[in-house]
Parts: C-alpha cells; structure tokens; sequence
C-alpha cells in the first residue's frame, strides 16, 4: 500500500534524489520548498500523484499553511522527512544577524515546526526521519553555527522518540556525511571560501580530498529506515562517505 512522504527541501539534492527513489517505489510524495518553482518542476517531473508545496520551513506561518494544504489532499501522512537545511561558513564574530538566524531557524526550528504540524496527521506507524549532520560531532573551523544548529537537531530527535513512542510513532536521527548532486558553486563570499579551506587545511583537513557520498547512494538508507520491521526501531543513523575502492 502507498505511503504518504512529506520531505522537506525537496527541490534539490537530498531531498529530490530522495524524492525520485521514493516515486519509484509507488509511494505518494509530498514535496515542500522555500521555491515553489523548483519543487513544482520536481512533482512535474514524478508526475501523479506527486504534490508540491510551498514552504518556508523557518516561518512558523509558512509550514502551517503547508501542512494545512497538505491535510486538505491527505488527511493522514506516514513520514516526515525533515531535510530542508542552509549550509553556510562563517565566522560568528563577522556573522550577520541574517547568516545566524537562518541557519537556525531553518536547520532546528524547521524540523520542529514542521514535526508539530505534521504529527496530529500521523498514527500508530508513522515516522518521522530528522537530517542531521556527521560534522556535529567534529572540530570544523567556520560551522559553529551549523554545527549546533545539527547538534541540536540530534538532541531534539531523542527526545521526540520518546514523547512519540507511547503514539507509535518512530522518529529516526540521521547524521549523514559529505555528499554531492549537481556541481553547483556554493553561493559564498570567494574570500570567506578560501578562509574556510585555509582555516580547514590548518587542521589537517583538505576540503578537496574529503570523501564524497552521491546523494542517490545516500538514498538507499532511508529506503532501508522506512522498511525496517515494526518490532525494530533505528533511533540514530550515522552514515559516512568513503572513498571507492
């Protein structure tokens, strides 16, 4: 029987690749982003029953009216998978007020707005998977913000299992490593870029030898997650990139 999936930020990346495994599978997608136009093409490209959404996961009024639309085509959801995320190097002694509030209202308010709109919809078998980050628990010059935007995303995941476990619904933490979809520049200053690289290499990391996963590689976790027997439950997923053999 299909499964209602609700996946944030899924315009590109992750949360497309995503997406096209899950439609493959003939599950019905839900598809929420910031850009109405990039999830649209997105849902165009899956066709029916695929649906996309406009959603700002950082404004609280935004994901309501998502998930109101959302519940107006299907009453009841399955999953949540909280993916939407900004991913920024900076310095919090030059950040901005924009840079910092919108790494975490995007990365850890997100999930939990999104979470609170989503679980009235859900019952006993729903899940919620939440995108966290493996540098949370690494030194990495330049993402303080984003780190603990992803260290409290890890927190908030444990505790939400157990608010949810008496309802029978399972929330899963998944740290995932470096990834690549399209080679698209990141959209930073070239300054700061460079300082972030330098301040790695400093370290003794080398941005540009660090292990890439492909995002449709990635996928295959989630597909395992979601199927997982509901006798057993996967609180907390760490996956890494590594190098081909």
């Amino acid at each position: 029987m299909s499964r209602v999936i609700v996946i944030t930020g899924a315009g590109i990346g992750l949360g497309r690749a995503l997406a096209r495994r899950f439609a493959k599978q003939g599950e019905t997608l839900v598809l929420l982003g910031r850009t109405l136009s990039k999830v649209k093409a997105v849902a165009d490209e899956l066709g029916a029953p695929a649906m996309a959404v406009e959603c700002d996961v950082a404004s609280p009024a935004s994901v309501k009216k998502a998930f109101a639309e959302i519940a107006a085509a299907h009453p009841k959801i399955d999953v949540l998978i909280n993916n939407a995320a900004v991913y920024e190097p900076f310095l919090i002694a030059e950040a901005s007020d924009a840079q910092i509030m919108s790494i975490i209202t995007t990365n850890l308010a997100g999930p939990m707005l999104c979470a609170r709109s989503a679980i009235p919809l859900m019952s006993a078998g729903g899940h919620i998977i939440n995108v966290s980050s493996e540098s949370a628990g690494m030194l990495f010059p330049y993402l303080v913000a984003y780190q603990t935007s992803k260290a409290g995303l890890d927190r908030f995941s444990e505790g939400l299992y157990h608010e949810l476990k008496p309802a029978g619904i399972r929330v899963t933490n998944v740290r995932c490593g470096m990834m690549i979809d399209e080679p698209i520049p990141p959209n930073w200053d070239p300054q700061v870029a460079m300082r972030f690289a330098q301040a790695n290499a400093a370290i003794g990391r080398n941005l540009r030898e660090q292990p890439l996963s492909q995002v449709n590689s990635v996928t295959a976790a989630f597909h395992a997650i979601l199927d997982m027997p509901p006798d057993l439950h996967m609180a907390n997923v760490h996956l890494h990139a590594s190098k081909a053999a």
